[in-house]
């Protein structure tokens, strides 16, 4: 707690870690005391705007600061456990962007160390906060959509070949990135489709690299089947220039939604009359912003989740993406990468 009786919050790693700057100095409930990258330059670059914040090029002597109580681990993906587990054995929470780790078995480390601890910890995945989510997944719950039988994800995307070298070298590596498009760039949408769609049964996949000179892959290509009988299709690529779209598509008996990330495409449910198919269209066609604007209270993006997670300390409750709700996402396409290197399909237990 800093001295001015505000939860002290810090960020390790000022790549993505930036935005999550952004969102702690915007919120009242607590103040950003700290800040943690190797590259001076980067933290010259918040320090200098905000003279108050303490830089640090040494993350265990961060964690001897006793002004913070909640880090955000913004650091490559290959070590987000190693750093999570550390801060909380130090006493501190955790907000973790995506992936919570690479591996499973590495993010169960992070939930053992939650429970051992008592200190909670949240992961990022803002998507679901997207202003059309939330009328979606409302329209799959209640049944309105009817059975949902069918969907499909694609993340067609496009990345230079110079985003995997240089600072960003890991990019791209089995070993820090945990793989490529579908790791890295996909996983929002792979965590989009299990909340949406259920419980996964069994994939089928292949994967391959097509333009870059990288470890991992730059396509894959899945068939999801699901519990309750659906089935989706997925694909992630970062080939496909110069940067295209996230589709999001679900289909049920009674209704098809089709969404580009934020932006709702298609609204059309049986019983519901062109009036409120038009509505929908106008509150959410445009994405976020414009939805937001019919809602002033509205929020989306990563402030969402850091309001979240700062008041889930002062509240005494779990965020709102725990490691049990962070890990589904990583296990999904553990199982894809698995599929696709055996030419099998991986059922889930």
């Amino acid at each position: 707690m800093t001295k001015n009786n505000k939860l002290g919050y810090a960020v390790a790693g000022l790549g993505v870690g930036k935005i999550h700057v952004e969102s702690a100095l915007k919120y009242d409930k607590c103040e950003l005391v700290a800040v943690c990258d190797l590259l001076t330059e980067k933290l010259k670059a918040v320090t200098e705007k905000n003279p108050e914040v303490k830089a640090y090029t040494d993350f265990d002597e961060m964690l001897r600061d006793e002004e913070i109580d909640i880090i955000s681990i913004c650091l490559p993906s290959g070590i987000h456990a190693d750093f999570a587990v550390k801060s909380l054995e130090a006493g501190k929470h955790v907000l973790i962007e995506k992936p919570i780790d690479i591996t499973v078995s590495a993010a169960e480390r992070i939930e053992e160390a939650r429970i051992r601890t008592g200190k909670k910890v949240g992961c990022i995945y803002q998507n679901r906060n997207n202003a059309v989510m939330r009328p979606l997944k409302e329209a799959i719950d209640s049944g309105r959509l009817g059975r949902i039988f069918l969907g499909t994800f694609a993340v067609k995307w496009y990345r230079e070949q110079s985003y995997y070298e240089g600072k960003h070298s890991w990019h791209g590596t089995w070993a820090m990135d945990g793989g490529g498009s579908l790791m890295n760039q996909a996983i929002h949408t792979v965590d989009i489709m299990q909340w949406l769609m259920g419980e996964p049964e069994s994939v089928s996949s292949t994967m391959s690299v097509n333009n870059h000179n990288i470890e991992s892959e730059d396509l894959t290509a899945s068939v999801f089947r699901f519990r309750n009988g659906a089935t989706a299709t997925f694909l992630s690529t970062t080939c496909a220039y110069p940067g295209l779209s996230t589709d999001i598509q679900i289909y049920g008996t009674n209704g098809s939604v089709e969404l580009d990330a934020d932006v709702l495409k298609r609204w059309k449910i049986k019983g519901e009359d062109e009036c409120d198919e038009e509505d929908m269209l106008d509150r959410y066609g445009r994405g976020n912003r414009v939805a937001c604007a019919y809602e002033p209270g509205l929020k989306y993006g990563h402030i969402t989740q850091i309001e979240d997670m700062v008041d889930a300390v002062l509240e005494d409750r779990d965020p709102q993406i725990t490691p049990s709700e962070a890990i589904k996402a990583v296990r999904l396409i553990e199982a894809v990468y698995r599929s696709a290197r055996t030419g099998k399909t991986v059922f889930f237990e």
